[in-house]
């Protein structure tokens, strides 16, 4: 089943390299957003997963982060799979981004492109 896929990220270069691996590795429909506003605009195309970076204010001072963000979209579709995507390795972090309905948190690291493959493929 080709499942749609939001990418949400700020970081350009960051956000393509995800996209250009989900398509080498996946044969699912990804659509990138540089922020969480975006991705909320964008809510009516009825994404499958979508893969959300926690530090989505770095480029753009007054976009919202990305916990924001995830309470966004969890007050206007609870169903939607949110994986967490962050450089902050913190139980902390990742414990509030699960009790905030994140249904996986996953650290910016070598493995991490091929955790979110396995994620959107199963």
């Amino acid at each position: 089943m080709v499942k749609k896929i939001f990418v949400v990220d700020d970081d350009e270069m960051m956000a393509m390299a995800l996209e250009d691996h989900l398509a080498k590795h996946t044969l699912h429909e990804v659509h990138v957003f540089t922020t969480g506003e975006e991705c909320i605009r964008n809510l009516r195309m009825q994404p499958d997963i979508i893969i959300l970076d926690y530090n989505l204010n770095s480029k753009q001072k007054d976009a919202a982060n990305g916990m924001k963000i995830l309470e966004d979209i969890k007050k206007l579709n609870k169903k939607i799979p949110v994986i967490l995507l962050s450089s902050q390795d913190a139980y902390s972090v990742a414990l509030q981004s699960i009790s905030k309905g994140a249904a996986q948190y996953v650290i910016k690291n070598e493995d991490a492109f091929d955790k979110i493959v396995a994620i959107c493929n199963s």
